[in-house]
């Protein structure tokens, strides 16, 4: 391995430049021309180090960031990764990352370029999107690392990966905390809501407000998963954006639900009528397969809401989305007995909603919580207090 100055004439003109000459781990020989020996020598102390860690890749054998990106589906896909998943990660690949940094070799891909992409994104592109592609590019480059086709992964390099908690917090203040009324459905509006509810809207919808599933699970729900008996429901499986039949989203989405009394007669007032399905289906569509998310919403949520008068300015609903009631059974499991709530613990309330972690439903629900500093109760308990003294 050495650095060695190349002279030449060309055009009547001396030139010069500086060579790398090497023998990476493979013992395969490589060169490597540049224009400055300074250059050169930091090359050659780097490339000595990676080929005795049996780390280097040279250039020859690199890739594009974006041929890295098809190996990196192609892994995802041969994972049997969900379809959406899937097609998201392509859109990161296709739409973020290719256009700015897709003919970038591998090898060529340094810490500052990487920083560099981070802030073009950050231009035209929100904090949420500019970290979940960056994650993307993480993953890309990790594969590659494991493919022999890097030495190592500039994104976890970067100050922003060591600082990672800090722009949480950004994301989080930006996005700001949930608000009853506006992201969450008021108890008068779901009093108003249900009062409205006709025909299979109404178990279909009630079921939303009163279990707190997720849309894809409420879509996958089985009858053989429902004991009206037991008055509880199983959550099992769950029908994607395609209206595939998958297990949940995570290992705590398989979880058991306890029904109401009015939900139970609901449900078994419903089970009468409910078209058949052969895959046993709790809401199939009339061909007994499982509905779009988007026809129930636009079908059956936003026209109940109409009907029920919980509109916006403009007279429409107000509340876009089937997450809403899923919040209001979050703050219904949260809110006090004396609220009208089920004041249950943290640690119940993630295992009602099937989040993976407890600290997932502390950061969206934690702010609902009582304070502890009601004024009636500091009374109270600053009576009891200076009685005992």
């Amino acid at each position: 391995m050495s650095v060695r100055r190349r002279s030449w004439v060309g055009r009547g003109e001396r030139k010069e430049a500086w060579v790398v000459d090497y023998v990476d781990q493979h013992r395969t020989r490589h060169i490597k021309t540049f224009a400055r020996k300074k250059d050169a020598d930091a090359y050659h102390a780097k490339v000595a180090v990676d080929v005795r860690a049996g780390i280097h890749t040279a250039d020859s054998r690199s890739v594009t960031v974006v041929e890295a990106g098809r190996l990196w589906l192609n892994g995802a896909a041969a994972a049997k990764l969900e379809r959406p998943t899937i097609e998201q990660y392509e859109q990161h690949l296709r739409l973020h990352i290719a256009p700015l940094i897709g003919e970038v070799r591998l090898t060529q891909l340094t810490v500052p370029m990487a920083r560099s992409f981070e802030d073009q994104l950050a231009k035209d592109r929100s904090p949420a999107m500019v970290r979940i592609v960056m994650r993307s590019l993480g993953a890309i480059l990790a594969d590659a690392q494991e493919r022999g086709l890097v030495a190592q992964n500039v994104v976890r390099n970067l100050r922003g990966a060591r600082r990672g908690n800090g722009r949480a917090r950004a994301d989080k203040r930006q996005r700001g905390k949930l608000k009853v009324g506006v992201d969450i459905p008021t108890p008068a509006e779901i009093g108003a809501l249900i009062a409205h509810l006709t025909d299979q809207r109404r178990a279909l919808l009630l079921t939303a407000i009163l279990t707190g599933l997720r849309s894809s699970e409420l879509r996958g729900l089985r009858w053989q998963d429902i004991d009206l008996k037991r008055a509880v429901l199983h959550v099992r499986q769950r029908a994607d954006c395609y209206r595939r039949i998958g297990r949940p989203k995570s290992a705590a989405g398989e979880r058991t639900v306890p029904l109401p009394p009015m939900l139970v007669n609901t449900l078994r007032e419903w089970k009468l009528a409910c078209p058949k399905s052969d895959r046993d289906l709790a809401f199939p569509n009339g061909r007994g397969n499982p509905e779009y998310r988007s026809d129930i919403v636009y079908r059956s949520f936003r026209p109940a809401q109409v009907a029920a008068g919980v509109v916006n300015g403009q007279g429409r609903a107000k509340y876009g989305g089937l997450h809403a009631l899923r919040h209001f059974y979050a703050s219904w499991c949260i809110n006090r007995r004396v609220d009208g709530g089920l004041e249950l613990p943290l640690k119940l309330v993630q295992s009602r909603l099937g989040h993976a972690s407890i600290q997932i439903t502390a950061d969206r629900y934690g702010h609902l919580f009582p304070s502890g500093d009601d004024g009636a109760e500091l009374a109270a308990a600053e009576k009891a207090l200076l009685t005992a003294i």
